[in-house]
């Protein structure tokens, strides 16, 4: 592996690459290619006025050509084009890149190469981001070399140049980063779930189905992939993979995998033999889907190595994440919960059901062009009142109101959403901010709403 990946090395170094997308992953890609003595240039759609002061002064510095808010008028000049995930791999541009032979490749791709470590690799419309640093956390516990990193906030090509054989890169690969793989291939993949989402950038379910399956696309029989049984259309996507299927299910018993026994998550390996981990009450993160993260992270767990008690003893430390239905405190009774992390509808009808009834739900932002029918079906059940805000708001409200839930509010923006939903709320009530959408048409990123939810909240607590 070494040998490979110092090959590949040295022959990065000798390349011309064009860095497209100048966001976290992509301003990393720029600086450990240049690191490596690549000949890097820098694009990005927007202009020099919306890129990073300090960034701008380090190409500078470096002598780094950049193209922002314009792009190189001969592609053939690059060797490889490296994209950042935000970026869509069929801009004009890049396609003239590849009809001239050079290769376009993602961020997570070239890390891959780059990378001494052995990866294990996390995708899923939800819950992604926990099942990774639940991971992380068990192999943390387990005294293992690892690092966390991917669609979780960290570049995965920032941590490679130190990666060595014995790491395990522990990465969230999203729909953008598995676009653009064509090599890549974790020891154990998994994923956690299949509901429509980012269909304005795939287009449609059957494409963003194939972006998520390119995680074990290379796998082969001696390595793992993790996939939840009882969402059929997700087991489906592990159909191609040559990888072994570890199921888990949260619903039925199963002859191999993860599963519950008498209420006890427990893992059925090859020969049978049953191995309980610890009970699903002794867990501190709440609702069935982070009871389905928990199996996830077991059997990866334990299908690397790890042992049981060890794999327990973090399962029942784990105290969740933030951003996804974390509290955030209680005012006049009412409760607060953060779950900005909720970008679709899936996972806002996630986490009412995860706090079941007598919810005040804000909601609203960057649709994605989603249907929001069954958000608009879990209302009268189990919420309140609806505040809404953000671009979307209105085709929120028409599902509300087409599902027969009308106490709905319309706010200009987070202060006034977390005013209104305290206003009308009583005690015992639960205050959830789930949005069901992007948060890109108010804020930079889903962080940064839910930062401010919570200084609205912290604002009432004072």
């Amino acid at each position: 592996m070494s040998y490979a990946v110092d090959e590949y090395r040295r022959e990065v170094a000798d390349k011309n690459i064009l860095v497209v997308g100048m966001g976290r992953s992509g301003m990393a890609a720029v600086k450990e290619l240049h690191a490596l003595g690549s000949t890097i240039t820098a694009q990005d759609i927007n202009t020099v006025d919306k890129i990073d002061p300090k960034f701008i002064t380090f190409l500078d510095r470096e002598g780094i050509e950049y193209y922002f808010g314009s792009t190189p008028e001969h592609m053939d000049i690059f060797d490889i084009v490296v994209l950042s995930p935000g970026v869509n791999p069929n801009l004009g541009f890049l396609n003239d890149a590849r009809s001239k032979g050079v290769e376009v490749i993602g961020e997570l791709e070239m890390a891959y190469r780059l990378s001494r470590g052995k990866f294990v690799a996390i995708t899923g419309t939800n819950g992604k981001t926990t099942t990774t640093s639940l991971i992380g956390k068990i192999f943390e516990e387990s005294g293992r070399k690892y690092t966390v990193v991917g669609n979780i906030g960290v570049a995965t090509i920032s941590k490679v140049q130190d990666s060595t054989d014995d790491e395990w890169m522990i990465t969230e690969a999203s729909s953008f980063q598995l676009e653009t793989v064509l090599k890549f291939k974790p020891v154990v993949s998994v994923i956690l779930n299949f509901t429509p989402d980012h269909l304005n950038r795939h287009g449609n379910m059957e494409a963003y189905g194939a972006c998520k399956a390119a995680i074990g696309k290379n796998q082969s029989s001696d390595e793992y992939m993790v996939i939840n049984y009882d969402d059929k259309a997700c087991l489906a996507l592990g159909a191609n993979t040559k990888a072994r299927l570890v199921p888990f299910s949260r619903i039925e018993e199963l002859e191999f995998g993860a599963c519950l026994d008498d209420g006890y998550i427990v893992i059925r390996d090859e020969n049978g033999i049953v191995h309980q981990i610890c009970s699903k009450d002794e867990l501190k993160i709440i609702g069935n889907h982070n009871l389905e993260n928990a199996l996830a992270a077991a059997a990866v767990s334990f299908f690397t190595g790890i042992e049981t008690d060890v794999i327990a003893y973090a399962l029942k430390k784990f105290p969740g994440v933030e951003h996804r239905i974390e509290y955030c405190g209680i005012v006049d009774g009412a409760k607060f919960y953060n779950d900005s992390k909720g970008t679709n509808v899936d996972a806002s009808i996630i986490a009412l059901k995860a706090l079941e009834k007598d919810i005040i739900l804000i909601a609203g932002g960057d649709g994605k062009s989603q249907d929001f029918t069954e958000l608009g079906e879990n209302l009268p059940v189990r919420v309140k009142a609806l505040v809404l805000l953000g671009r979307d708001a209105k085709d929120i409200e028409k599902a509300a109101r087409n599902a027969g839930f009308s106490n709905i509010y319309h706010e200009n923006d987070m202060n006034d959403c977390v005013k209104k939903a305290h206003e009308i709320s009583e005690a015992g009530d639960k205050v959830l901010l789930s949005p069901a959408c992007a948060s890109w048409d108010m804020y930079d990123n889903y962080e940064q709403r839910g930062n401010h939810f919570k200084n609205c909240v912290n604002q009432l607590l004072r």
